[in-house]
């Protein structure tokens, strides 16, 4: 029987097809954004890059990392509201925050075109990191709520959403530069698809919220018996640390390379901007072809913790390469590969595994789980833009590095432990 939800959860899938671009669409101008912010120097973002006096290149580096600076501001706004908005959804349903986290989003967007200065562009991006949360609270409970036979598969389809806006926003901009128009139309679009959206999500039917926990528990006894099952209790100060501090790498990984991919790829690498779009939307094609086959390959033949560790060992890899050879080509490749590796679900499927060894209170740990995130969010962009404003560009590929390096320990930790407290049906080990 054909689900009643579907067309609500292309809403929300739509949603998420806007985040994406929202996610890098600050990155992405971040020259025009830094002239904007910076007025006084707007001219100096004409001038061909060879002619500049070292005064004038360390102006304008300083300006780009205005920008980055603005960027924490996503992470702080969602850090303010992660656990209330989430608190609310549970009291008040999910269609208001879903409706809500649209308008905050547009507020977001059209904030950063009309801030005169970074301080004013700080605000509405914290704006914009509360809109963030806000989809956040009504749409993953909306979507376990919506197809309750497969929680997993509907929650990591938000990933390709995601990457699907992270491709064509690339072009968008692409389509832009070639008509020489305004690079604001870009933010546009995406408050025009929001509003639109917005408008179809108060028409839609959504599930009852109003889940008991004997309900809940009848589900969770209906769960696949092949699955692996405790024969000891998970250790929150080994495992549980772990999955904290990989929210934590997993987000940073790929926030770092979404962020600066596109002023790397120009800056270190010497390519235009339309070249360096095509590096970016590599990275967006990575993720989307990630997305779906890590999700046949956890379904069927996987557990998702080995994914765990191997995404980020090949980040790892990828990134290290990419700081040693930084070409055109290297960032075109290491675009697709670190979409692939670094955001193709690697923090959902941590998640997955998380709920394994922590099967109750799952609330309380996927919180510290999620805030951990947060943090990398909010902490990220103050590291590349002290990076830009301090040294090479280049280095920032280097720290990402030593970041999903740790990740990759933190994981074969967890995997040890995973081998160690869990029995294993026939065909799972």
């Amino acid at each position: 029987m054909k689900n009643r939800y579907l067309g609500t959860s292309v809403c929300l899938y739509i949603n998420y097809f806007v985040h994406g671009m929202g996610a890098i669409i600050l990155g992405l101008n971040v020259d025009y954004l830094a002239a904007q912010f910076n007025p006084e120097i707007a001219y100096l973002f004409t001038i061909a890059k060879d002619l500049l006096t070292p005064e004038q290149t360390r102006l304008i580096s300083q300006a780009k990392g205005g920008v980055y600076d603005v960027m924490v501001g996503l992470g702080v706004g969602r850090l303010l509201v992660l656990f209330i908005m989430g608190t609310l959804s549970d009291k008040f349903g999910r269609k208001p925050f879903i409706f809500l986290g649209g308008l905050f989003y547009i507020g977001f967007l059209l904030g950063i075109l009309v801030s005169p200065n970074v301080h004013i562009a700080f605000m509405f991006a914290v704006l914009g990191g509360i809109a963030n949360s806000t989809l956040d609270a009504g749409t993953y409970p909306a979507l376990m709520e919506a197809f309750p036979k497969s929680p997993g598969s509907a929650s990591i389809l938000t990933k390709a959403a995601i990457a699907a806006g992270q491709s064509v926003l690339p072009i968008i901009m692409g389509l832009i530069m070639a008509a020489q128009g305004y690079y604001g139309w870009s933010f546009f679009f995406c408050c025009a698809i929001l509003l639109i959206n917005a408008l179809v999500v108060l028409k839609m039917p959504f599930p009852n919220y109003k889940i008991t926990p004997q309900q809940e528990e009848k589900d969770l006894t209906a769960v696949d018996t092949s699955m692996p099952t405790l024969k000891t209790k998970a250790n929150f100060w080994i495992e549980g640390i772990c999955f904290i501090l990989i929210g934590f790498t997993s987000t940073a990984t790929f926030y770092l390379v979404s962020s600066c991919l596109k002023d790397f790829s120009q800056t270190v690498a010497g390519m235009d901007a339309a070249g360096a779009g095509y590096s970016v939307s590599a990275y967006g094609i990575g993720t989307l072809a990630s997305v779906f086959l890590t999700a046949f390959l956890v379904k069927s033949l996987v557990r998702p913790v080995y994914i765990v560790v191997l995404y980020p060992l090949l980040s790892t890899l990828m990134l290290i390469t990419l700081y040693l050879n930084p070409t055109p080509m290297m960032c075109v490749v290491a675009g697709f590969v670190l979409g692939f590796t670094a955001a193709g679900g690697v923090l959902q499927l941590a998640l997955t595994t998380m709920a394994e060894f922590f099967p109750s209170g799952k609330g309380k740990v996927l919180g510290i789980f999620f805030t951990s995130s947060s943090v990398a969010t909010a902490t990220i962009p103050f590291l590349i833009g002290y990076i830009s404003k301090n040294f090479d560009l280049r280095y920032v590929m280097l720290s990402d590095a030593v970041i999903a390096g740790f990740g990759t320990l933190l994981a074969v930790i967890v995997l040890i432990r995973y081998r160690t407290i869990f029995n294993f049906p026939k065909k799972s080990a």
